[in-house]
């Protein structure tokens, strides 16, 4: 067996967005066209991503194969976001991600509106390094969630979504990422 070529980091200390992105897509694409998928031992539990794909009431039957491409795309998904926020921690002279940087990295792009209400792009409420790990209660959760909203609760929700839907996906998907041992932060994230 040939000795295998040391992997390199997605990300490189003081390297510009630009040229971490051109070569992020560029060795996924590779990494794609050159992986054998162990479909055996996915990284994350497709079963619980199967879950949240059937929370979605329009969604009826799951093709066998959807969950196995979703699990993927959630991979480089997370692999991008934490790049990202290494790159503003980075550019704050820090080694240690905190939520200040993934909201950070999230706002620099427009792509992810979407998480517009689960990572607000305001500032911070508290200090990012303060408190006992940013962890927070749900009903300071709730609360948080009543101040974006307006205070309307179920009023203030987009047109066809149901109360409590969204958040109870968003707590299907902590817990998916909590199963595989990240450590994930109960503030709204």
């Amino acid at each position: 067996m040939p000795p295998e070529a040391p992997i390199e980091p997605f990300v490189q200390p003081g390297q510009p967005l630009n040229d971490f992105l051109r070569s992020f897509w560029q060795r996924q694409v590779d990494a794609a066209e050159q992986e054998t998928p162990d479909y055996r031992h996915p990284a994350l539990p497709l079963a619980r991503i199967k879950k949240v794909m059937k929370s979605d009431p329009d969604v009826k039957v799951i093709a066998a194969d959807a969950p196995i491409l979703f699990c993927k795309a959630c991979e480089i998904f997370i692999a991008e976001i934490t790049a990202r926020a290494f790159i503003v921690a980075d550019a704050n002279k820090r080694r240690t991600l905190s939520r200040a940087d993934i909201a950070k990295a999230l706002s620099k792009s427009d792509q992810f509106d979407f998480l517009i209400d689960i990572v607000p792009r305001d500032d911070l409420p508290y200090a990012p390094g303060g408190g006992s790990g940013g962890g927070g209660s749900k009903q300071q959760l709730k609360t948080e969630e009543e101040n974006r909203n307006g205070g309307e609760g179920a009023q203030g929700m987009q047109p066809g979504m149901q109360p409590g839907h969204e958040s109870g996906v968003l707590e299907e998907l902590e817990s998916l990422l909590h199963d595989v041992g990240v450590p994930q932060q109960r503030t709204g994230m």
